[in-house]
């Protein structure tokens, strides 16, 4: 005869057990990982779709899917601007840590990415659309192979219209809507891998709706379509449409391929959006007032969670270690992250998290001309000669830098919910603190750090002790002493 067991002991196990996802199984019974599909769009705000409360916009499939997915209310992209984030996403880390600190800077082969350690556990991994965190020359491992992944057709930055492209480091360029094109390689992929041995991996990363704002949706009378609503930004509008139709694709071509219950998708942006007055917050993309971090955040794992809403804020950060658990992936020398394990976060287990930090114009971003550079390196490739570009294989990834006495300039933000500290230091001139409290005042509008000094204090201690431990990180402290050089 079995013991009982206490009732206390079953609400125990029950908790464990839903806490943390496990992988879903087939119709055999066989155990299976999920499949993992993250998409990102480009210049996207919080406020420019339909479920977050857009008067016009039509995003008809992410209302949908937000209908039948978790949303998170209070999710940021861990920086203002593209690459950055990128980044963020790719190690767990904020940015700066990887070399990464404005647009256009390059990723360091160093770190350890959610490609590769997906690839260990088994996946087979890709991406499509925009890399802009490396090189896609194939000579190089700034590019999307040498991050972990098995298959890339990738751009170094936003493209529109007949884009130019690496598949592979071979270059080329398609026809039509850039964002059409992506989304018809990442179906495509499925449709070769869906019954494969390997579960699948794929990152999309949209061009839109960053401008100029050329690509227009399937709809009838597109050229028209939000020129009554506003005509100022109708073609942004247009893109986010676009956009939408492409995750409707998906999700339907997932359906169809009968794998859509084991599937994880997620949806966010790269960065605040371009409209203010839609942003979800003060200022807009390139700010790290809440405008130019908070985005539209989407998961859809139909085995796993019902629809809910997650009031407890998370950050891009947060996707490495959180699909890193779902995969059962490990990693040797895991160098510290910035983002956490948001299983009990979904699971309502935890509705506290970490603080997090965000820091912006410290460094100045680089210009990448995607279609310009892909189309001379297709020139020079079909001619046999040798890349007209040899300086942007590595840029300054083996460079390590010392930080001066004005180390911590740039605009700086500590995010302890519901608290949100800025530090603000312009060169030669001493630091500028604000604080808001984002609950009372989510526009960021009536500064408390004269009235509430000892909070202003704390936070600002704790703020800048983070802000040294990025430096730390940036100058290749966390890397083994073999990869950083002896003369830095």
């Amino acid at each position: 005869m079995m013991p009982k067991i206490p009732p206390h002991v079953i609400c125990l196990l029950l908790l464990i057990f839903t806490s943390f996802p496990a992988s879903s199984s087939d119709a055999a019974g066989d155990v299976r990982k999920p499949n993992i599909l993250l998409i990102m769009a480009d210049d996207q705000g919080y406020g420019d779709c339909g479920f977050t409360g857009h008067p016009f916009l039509m995003t008809p499939n992410l209302d949908e899917m937000a209908k039948k997915g978790v949303v998170f209310k209070r999710f940021y992209a861990a920086a203002p601007v593209c690459s950055p984030t990128r980044a963020s996403v790719m190690t767990g880390r904020h940015p700066f840590r990887s070399n990464v600190p404005d647009h256009g800077h390059y990723m360091r082969p160093d770190e350890k990415t959610i490609g590769e350690a997906l690839k260990s556990a088994g996946y087979v991994t890709a991406h499509f659309g925009k890399w802009h965190i490396g090189s896609v020359q194939p000579e190089t491992p700034t590019n999307p192979g040498g991050a972990g992944f098995d298959v890339w057709l990738s751009a170094l930055n936003f493209y529109d219209n007949d884009p130019y492209l690496s598949r592979n480091g071979r270059y080329e360029q398609s026809t039509g809507s850039g964002s059409v094109v992506t989304m018809d390689e990442a179906i495509r992929f499925l449709d070769e891998h869906f019954d494969g041995d390997s579960p699948m991996f794929v990152v999309t990363w949209f061009p839109s709706p960053h401008d100029p704002h050329e690509e227009l949706p399937s709809i009838a009378d597109a050229d028209d379509l939000y020129e009554s609503d506003d005509p100022q930004n109708a073609g942004y509008f247009r893109e986010i449409t676009l956009l939408d139709q492409q995750v409707g694709r998906l999700r339907k071509r997932l359906r169809e391929l009968r794998i859509a219950d084991n599937t994880l998708l997620f949806y966010c942006s790269d960065n605040g959006g371009l409209v203010h007055s839609s942003s979800g917050g003060r200022a807009q993309k390139g700010s790290i007032y809440e405008g130019g971090l908070r985005v539209p955040a989407i998961l859809e794992w139909p085995t796993k969670f019902n629809h809910q809403v997650i009031e407890t804020p998370a950050f891009t950060s947060d996707l490495y270690p959180t699909l890193l658990a779902i995969a059962g992936a490990n990693v040797n020398d895991q160098p510290p992250l910035d983002g956490i394990d948001l299983a009990p976060v979904i699971a309502r287990t935890r509705t506290q998290r970490p603080p997090m930090g965000f820091w912006h114009g410290h460094t100045a971003g680089q210009s990448t001309h995607s279609d310009a550079i892909i189309r001379k390196l297709m020139e020079a490739q079909q001619a046999g000669k040798p890349t007209p570009f040899p300086g942007r294989l590595l840029k300054n990834v083996r460079n390590f830098p010392n930080f001066g006495a004005d180390a911590l300039r740039g605009h700086a933000a500590w995010n302890d919910w519901p608290w949100k500290l800025h530090r603000i230091q312009k060169a030669d001139q001493q630091a500028v603190i604000e604080l808001y409290n984002l609950a009372d005042d989510p526009m960021e509008s009536k500064d408390l750090s004269a009235s509430l000094p000892d909070q202003a204090s704390e936070m600002r201690t704790a703020l800048e002790a983070w802000q040294r431990s990025v430096l730390d990180s940036w100058s290749g402290k966390d890397y083994k002493p073999q990869t950083v050089p002896s003369n830095r």
